[in-house]
């Protein structure tokens, strides 16, 4: 065989090999009439809300619970920081003067039927299901706590500096936060 043959053959299998890497998908569909296992790909993420006078507008692919959430969460957006604020309990409908961390979470988390009582940040920490979730995620440990809905992070610190309010207390962000020090946790199927 030539040179200029086996560079050919050599082109041929690279460009059949960079197909089979960069395009595994087609190719699995396209065998899967043959006998061979269906490619299915991981369904998209969720799509993002949008930040309206610093209330999330919920994506209209949200779940019901998780627009319920974001719309409690937009309650008390602009509310100060208070520092035990939102841990009375909901029966009374009326609202906090002010919100501390997880009492901001928990009343979110109880406008979609996630919680019946407000949680310190500690017990959020072995709240619901470990590991970050699809539409919501709690981050906690032992001195505070804030939530992600729908790619928002819903806090009481660390504000984006557009954020409605006094400079402390519950309100959406665009910007996440490093999380390495917090335990994320989620809801069951969300």
């Amino acid at each position: 065989m030539s040179s200029a043959s086996s560079k050919k053959l050599l082109v041929a299998a690279l460009s059949v090999a960079c197909l089979l890497v960069l395009a595994p998908g087609a190719w699995a569909q396209s065998s899967s009439t043959s006998g061979g296992a269906t490619f299915v790909p991981p369904p998209p993420p969720p799509a993002k809300g949008a930040l309206v006078n610093g209330r999330l507008v919920a994506p209209a692919s949200a779940p019901r619970r998780v627009k319920q959430v974001i719309t409690a969460a937009n309650r008390i957006v602009e509310k100060p920081y208070v520092y035990g604020g939102g841990h009375t309990t909901y029966r009374s409908g009326r609202l906090d003067r002010g919100y501390d961390c997880s009492g901001a979470v928990s009343y979110a988390l109880h406008g979609g039927r996630f919680l019946r009582s407000p949680l310190p940040s500690g017990m959020l920490m072995s709240w619901g299901q470990r590991g970050p979730g699809q539409w919501i995620t709690v981050y906690a440990h032992g001195g505070h706590a804030y939530v992600v809905v729908a790619g928002y992070r819903f806090d009481t610190s660390m504000h984006d500096r557009d954020a409605p309010g006094p400079s402390t207390g519950p309100r959406w962000s665009r910007t996440l936060r490093t999380s390495s020090a917090f335990v994320a946790r989620h809801p069951r199927g969300y």
